[in-house]
């Protein structure tokens, strides 16, 4: 588990190798999810949860002036010896 940090306007690229297991969860501010098309997505807010996985989400934006913080769980895999 692992804690992304957006500043305002921020954003982050999601690659899907590093991402096909991601499961977000916002836990301050908002969250923008941007579409492989250029598109915005919706706009999350607190405690909101969302898959990345065949999602077509290409991007977290951050569309506020505070930061924002997002929750990100991954399955680890067994030879990582932890737990999510």
């Amino acid at each position: 588990m692992r804690t992304l940090t957006l500043r305002g306007g921020a954003r982050v690229a999601v690659v899907a190798a590093e991402w096909c297991d991601a499961f977000g969860v916002v836990i301050r501010g908002r969250v923008q999810l941007e579409l492989r098309n250029g598109e915005p997505g919706p706009v999350l807010g607190r405690d909101a949860g969302f898959w990345l996985r065949g999602t077509g989400v290409r991007a977290l934006r951050n569309p506020g002036r505070r930061t924002a913080r997002v929750r990100i769980v991954t399955r680890q895999s067994p030879n990582d010896g932890g737990t999510t």
